[in-house]
């Protein structure tokens, strides 16, 4: 019912009645009903079939003659215990310049100071506070979330090995199974633009298990496909999914740890996004070549996802701090039937519109306007993208040239899987002079401090495309000499991959969700595209020139961490 008994005309008919205040509150099973409600008074009331003023209209006060919706915040939602929508209209029938509150009472005196009311942490050393949770607690969250990435990133090149199978299958061309590669990592292009604002929202542990269990079912969905069609569209929204890990999994890493450790822990995530690109070729071959066949590289990683996103559910611990402040405050106003305790979060209006501005507007915004971080994310994309286009350089080089089945040709990534490692155990040896500058310069960041490993990186990264393809052009040259060539490949990825992240995130601190949505856009946009041209590449050009090109395009990018290492501080300022 909208009007009660007594706001209804005493003689029966519909004449206008007197109504100060009109208050929708409805209960969250209802809320689909407020709306038709809504639009239906504001017809009549345009039609002029009902009015909230009963008098003369050129006399009504101006504010009664338009209506304010208003939409509590989460504080005062939570507050009153139910979502409330309000359609107000001022008014003052005592002429005091008070509103009238209703039933004969006064008007309440003013609420103290809401900064009294505010949920804080006790000091630096509170242990709620994420970074002072036992190292064992932070352990299983590092080690949980990075699971995940481990997974997605697998899950996105283990259906590699088996694209030719499907090809046959379904009897289309190998492009269009390839495609199966390119959506899902396109997926993690798109999929940034929805689990950075969810974080935001509702934190780091709901986004990572909806979207794990995502995964797993959307690739679910592609094992059992009866069409090319539908295992392409699923592969495309498992990747959306899959980005969730990549997107978030950073921010859980800089809740748990300061800036000393920090590195670390990101040196530990790069490892995952990079290590299941690699692993996957290796138990994606001997999976699709076996008599369990193609459907089962995609069996696999779902299974991985559905019983990474059980673990996550349970043992998981939310690490973002509003909301752990948020939590605070329920529990305080709980106790103390206060209701105006409440945390900074919940003052929080988040509207759409701040959300798109934030997570899609302004990452393209920077990327065009500002050189720096351009110039590092094309750096990082075209590294990012060779991973992905090795998936289709190594099966050709060892397969069709020196004659391997699939499952031995996938060993060959190991030499790849050793680099990261080298290049791990590099940068964690910089690490201790990194830390010793940071605490003589009072704990504030140099973003060109992290640039060290990268001019090391990216030489050797240049080195090994050209060893590659001019060792694994001929069947006459021993294949142990192209795949050693992998280990610096892959020495070179993470060695330019990892500092430059650092550097993105220390150069834009202030808009650092902005900067790290628009790398992983750019970066990923370039891995969707690389699979659908590689294998054509080395095909057509030959190992060796196709190689040589690449070689070529990164020694050019060579002197791109020298610049930015000697003159970053300069054109960032420059910039400002």
């Amino acid at each position: 019912m909208l009007f009660s008994d007594s706001h209804r005309a005493s003689n029966g008919t519909n004449q206008p009645v007197d109504v100060k205040t009109v208050r929708l509150l409805e209960e969250p099973s209802r809320t689909p009903k407020v709306w038709p409600t809504a639009v239906l008074l504001l017809a009549l009331r345009a039609a002029g079939g009902i009015s909230f003023y009963q008098g003369d209209v050129a006399a009504q006060p101006r504010s009664c003659r338009r209506f304010e919706w208003k939409f509590l915040s989460r504080f005062s939602r939570r507050r009153a215990t139910k979502k409330a929508m309000i359609m107000s209209c001022e008014y003052d029938p005592d002429g005091n310049g008070k509103w009238a509150i209703g039933a004969g009472r006064a008007f309440p005196p003013a609420l103290p100071d809401r900064e009294r009311y505010l949920v804080d942490f006790e000091g630096v050393d509170d242990p709620l506070h994420p970074q002072n949770w036992p190292w064992r607690t932070r352990l299983v969250s590092s080690v949980l979330a990075c699971s995940g990435t481990f997974i997605a990133s697998l899950n996105s090149a283990m259906f590699s090995p088996g694209v030719d199978k499907v090809s046959e299958y379904f009897g289309v061309g190998r492009e269009v199974a390839t495609l199966g590669t390119t959506l899902f990592v396109l997926g993690f292009a798109t999929g940034p633009m929805i689990w950075a604002p969810m974080s935001e929202v509702l934190g780091r542990k709901w986004p990572l298990v909806i979207a794990i269990f995502g995964e797993g079912i959307f690739t679910v969905a592609c094992a059992v496909a009866k069409d090319v069609q539908t295992l392409i569209i699923c592969r495309f929204f498992a990747g959306v999914c899959g980005a969730s890990q990549l997107t978030v999994v950073p921010g859980v890493l800089s809740d748990l740890y300061d800036n000393t450790y920090r590195g670390v822990a990101i040196a530990l995530y790069a490892l995952t996004v990079f290590g299941g690109p690699f692993v996957a070729p290796i138990t994606g071959g001997y999976t699709a070549s076996s008599y369990l066949g193609w459907r089962w590289t995609l069996y696999i990683p779902a299974f991985l996802a559905l019983a990474s996103g059980v673990l996550t559910l349970l043992f998981l611990k939310e690490s973002y701090p509003p909301c752990i402040l948020m939590e605070k405050a329920a529990l305080i106003r709980k106790e103390s039937k206060n209701w105006g305790i409440h945390a900074k979060q919940e003052e929080a209006e988040l509207k759409v519109a701040y959300l798109a501005e934030k997570y899609v507007m302004r990452p393209l915004r920077l990327l065009a306007t500002e050189p720096v971080l351009l110039l590092i994310s094309l750096y990082m994309s075209f590294v990012y993208g060779l991973v992905y286009a090795l998936l289709e350089a190594y099966p050709y080089v060892f397969e069709s040239i020196h004659g391997m089945p699939p499952g031995v040709a996938g060993l060959m990534f190991i030499g790849l899987i050793i680099g990261i490692l080298l290049a791990l155990g590099f940068i964690l040896l910089q690490h201790g002079k990194y830390t010793k500058k940071l605490a003589n310069n009072g704990n504030v960041p140099v973003p060109e401090w992290r640039l060290g490993p990268t001019t090391i990186g990216a030489p050797v990264f240049a080195v090994g495309l050209f060893w590659f393809g001019w060792t694994g052009f001929t069947s006459q040259i021993h294949w142990a000499a192209p795949a050693a060539g992998g280990i610096f490949i892959g020495f070179g990825v993470l060695c330019i991959f990892l500092p430059c992240f650092n550097y993105l995130v220390d150069a834009y601190l202030p808009v650092v969700a902005s900067a790290v949505a628009a790398n992983i856009i750019l970066r990923s946009a370039f891995a969707a595209s690389f699979p659908l041209f590689a294998r054509q590449m080395f095909e057509k050009m030959e190992v060796q020139w196709a190689s040589t090109l690449l070689g070529c395009l990164a020694t050019t990018l060579v002197p791109i961490p020298f610049l930015f290492r000697e003159f970053g501080h300069r054109l960032r300022h420059k910039l400002q």
